[in-house]
């Protein structure tokens, strides 16, 4: 017997043909799409698990796939009995319906080369978990070779597994008659779940109070398929071939021992000679050695030591099992809890939900996110529900990983970010995501933030109520470091503007404000001089709280390194704002010396700027000056030239001026006298008065606008007006009153002055001229 389950166990490591090959021609692949194999389970692990989805709604699935090919060393009639077990187990598994066994999506289908039918989603049976590998993929998949189990999962794995025998036996009045780690499987979420009916006894008259089971002879000539693993099997099968309930709860105690005992059942039984195995094992019993159960919990070491007492009538029944202490752990009671939700009323709901995040902590983070967090996302269909669940899911995702949330949370958070019905849920979402945007922005993926996360805020900005907007101009500010600029400079900035300016709110208002002074050190300068500043301008109410916000804003802008106020903005805009908005009467004497302060230090900071800016410029300008002093000094010749030149120029002039130097005849009733051409101007008090210019020039003082009137008609005629103008005409030409003939002056010194070879400009020769004056 034994060699025969080795040879088994040998072919089906072996197997190792593609599934496709396997599961082709099978009716199941025209509805579902077969993916990894993943797992195995089922009597001798002879099922192969595949992931899978169906192909119409795109639900995941795991395919369970008998391959024919593992028995093809048998003869065909028990080729024929292996089939027909493996099949009744499923019929028996399709037509059973509990929380507490697997369930079937499809039922089994089959073709030339295999059985297959689709449950639903599964991570391993417990047999693999506890290291047995037979059927698996090789190498072994790395999420099983390392899977431990926790305690809370122990706990409620087990008690899950008394309720489905509890439902087995007083529900349906059914014996399992095979119980094992084989068939017991762990779905997605890591629910424990019964299979493997293929040795299940019904009973004979399931009306009576006292069900009474027929339990079949122990054929050892039958292939191992066809027969129970007899090392979890009760000492009665084997050597009364009797059965009950009783039974499947000692099978209970073995998987228990197991479970604590890296997956090794109490006894080894020689399947040479099960029968002398099992008349030993009897003795064993009768006289347990505490160190048989020495790694089991001490809590329930004495439960496990009645389930597998010798007399059936001394172990406890599946209902009493599932009531003892060990089973109280909070882990399993909350574990628990969930799976009854589909029980309770919103009220019950909302309560429990309101505990769990003092119970979340204590739990394993695999439990936590693949048990708990799928039966909290699906509350979310209910709105009633959603201010109730989604502060436990956010507190789980805070401890996933960035995968595991866009992966796990994300997909199911995106309908709860647009729900905006009814508006007192609206607005609890509303307040736990604006408190927990920053583990939202940290998170999420940009796509998901600018499509889902920001327009969330937004609309909180301009919700009709003024407890969001509030709310939402309180919290901004903590996490404005999160959004990127081009969202806050386009999208969120015009959004508090507006909000500020449209509502009717005073508290708007000022939150507004101080969300505006919050966030300014994430905006650039020139934003905030061209946006920010001159919207200030455009706030219509005067209430003291929204002047100093205005002068924080300002105050903020002015003393902050990276912005700042240029001094051409502050004496035009800033201060003139200001000073206006300082002498509003609505201010008390604190916030007049507030506004009084920063008025104060703009002044002081704008003098100190452009005086700066005036003392740099004119010690540029004496530089400058100075550089032009130190010239090198001007070659001979062309000092010579200059002076000859002047001399002809002051020449010339001399005798322009004395040609129109004749004396006018007096001027009737006037009271000043002509001055001589050439004598110095006498004042009032007799004493000389200077024009200013040198007299050998020859100037006429009465046209140097001294305020006298001319006395000769031959320059004014009469009283001179404010708009008469003088008649020049006489210097323009070459008239003289000694005789000289009128020469045009010598003008080729000058034009020696500016010839490329000299390099002279214009202002050289003026400076020249002077100097030579």
């Amino acid at each position: 017997m034994e060699s025969m389950l080795n040879k088994l166990k040998s072919t089906v490591t072996k197997v190792t043909a593609d599934v496709t090959s396997a599961v082709m021609g099978n009716p199941v692949t025209r509805e579902f799409e077969v993916g990894r194999h993943i797992a195995s389970g089922g009597p001798g692990l002879s099922w192969r698990i595949y992931n899978g989805t169906k192909k119409s709604t795109k639900q995941e699935v795991a395919v369970f796939v008998f391959d024919k090919k593992m028995i093809d060393k048998y003869q065909k009639f028990e080729k024929d009995q292996i089939i027909d077990s493996l099949k009744r187990g499923v019929q028996q598994l399709t037509r059973l319906r509990h929380p507490r066994l697997l369930t079937v999506q499809h039922p089994l289908e089959e073709s030339r080369d295999c059985l297959a039918f689709c449950t639903e989603p599964v991570f391993a049976s417990l047999s693999n978990v506890l290291g047995q590998w037979d059927n698996l993929p090789s190498p072994v998949p790395s999420d099983i070779k390392e899977y431990k189990l926790y305690d809370v999962e122990t706990k409620y794995g087990l008690l899950q597994i008394s309720e489905g025998l509890s439902f087995l036996h007083s529900g349906v009045k059914m014996v399992h008659g095979n119980l094992c780690p084989e068939n017991i499987i762990l779905n997605k979420s890591g629910a424990w779940k019964i299979m493997g009916f293929d040795f299940s006894i019904s009973s004979n008259n399931p009306s009576d109070a006292e069900p009474k089971y027929t339990c079949k002879e122990w054929q050892p000539n039958l292939p191992p398929l066809c027969l129970p693993n007899p090392e979890y099997l009760a000492p009665e099968y084997i050597l009364s071939v009797s059965c009950d309930a009783a039974s499947d709860m000692y099978s209970l105690g073995v998987v228990m021992h197991a479970v604590f005992n890296e997956g090794k059942p109490v006894f080894q039984v020689n399947k040479h000679d099960i029968f002398k195995s099992f008349s030993r094992q009897l003795d064993q019993l009768s006289s347990m050695s505490p160190a048989v159960l020495s790694k089991i919990p001490e809590e329930v070491r004495e439960h496990v030591k009645m389930l597998l007492s010798v007399t059936p009538n001394v172990r406890p029944d599946a209902d009493q099992m599932t009531k003892i202490p060990f089973f109280d752990d909070v882990g399993a009671v909350t574990l628990q809890y969930f799976d009854s939700l589909f029980q309770r009323d919103n009220l019950q709901k909302s309560q429990f939900y309101k505990g769990l995040p003092k119970v979340l902590p204590k739990l394993p983070k695999r439990v936590v996110v693949y048990r708990i967090l799928p039966a909290l996302t699906s509350e979310f269909v209910n709105p009633d529900m959603v201010p109730f669940v989604l502060p436990n899911v956010l507190l789980i995702a805070e401890e996933c990983t960035k995968d595991e949330y866009v992966r796990l949370i994300l997909p199911d958070l995106t309908p709860v970010f647009k729900q905006q019905e009814p508006i007192q849920v609206y607005r609890n979402i509303l307040l736990i995501f604006l408190q927990k945007m920053d583990l939202l922005l940290t998170k999420t993926p940009p796509d998901d933030i600018k499509n889902s996360v920001l327009p969330m805020v937004y609309r909180a900005l301009e919700a009709p109520s003024v407890q969001i907007q509030e709310l939402s101009l309180n919290i901004i500010p903590t996490f404005a470091n999160l959004i990127d600029y081009p969202s806050m400079k386009n999208s969120l900035i015009p959004r508090i503007k507006s909000a500020c300016l449209q509502t009717s709110s005073l508290a708007v208002r000022v939150n507004s404000l101080v969300c505006l002074g919050k966030i300014l050190e994430y905006l650039d300068k020139w934003f905030v001089i061209d946006e920010i500043l001159p919207f200030l301008q455009q706030i219509p109410s005067r209430e003291p709280a929204v002047l100093m916000g205005i002068l924080g804003i300002y105050k903020c802008t002015f003393n902050h390194k990276k912005l700042g106020i240029p001094k051409e903005h502050l004496a035009t805009k800033s201060l003139p704002h200001l000073v206006s908005l300082s002498i509003d009467n609505n201010l008390n004497l604190n916030q007049f010396n507030s506004f009084m302060m920063v008025i104060r230090d703009m002044l002081s900071r704008m003098e100190t700027e452009h005086k700066t800016k005036l003392e740099q410029l004119h010690i540029m300008q004496e530089q400058q000056r100075s550089k032009l002093r130190n010239q090198q000094p001007l070659a001979p010749q062309t000092i010579k030239a200059t002076k000859d030149l002047t001399s002809s120029l002051l020449s010339n002039m001399t005798s322009m001026s004395m040609a129109n130097t004749a004396r006018p005849a007096p001027v009737q009733g006037s009271t000043m006298s002509t001055f001589p051409s050439s004598g110095p101007m006498v004042g009032s008090m007799g004493t000389s008065v200077s024009n200013g210019f040198n007299p050998a020039m020859g100037f006429q003082a009465g046209g140097m606008g001294m305020g006298m009137r001319p006395t000769g008609p031959s320059l004014y005629s009469g009283m001179a007006t404010t708009t008469s103008t003088p008649n020049f005409g006489s210097l323009t030409q070459n008239q003289g009153t000694t005789g000289q003939t009128n020469k045009p002056p010598d003008m080729s010194a000058l034009d020696n002055l500016f010839t490329s070879n000299n390099g002279y400009c214009v202002s050289h020769l003026v400076i020249f001229r002077l100097l030579y004056l």
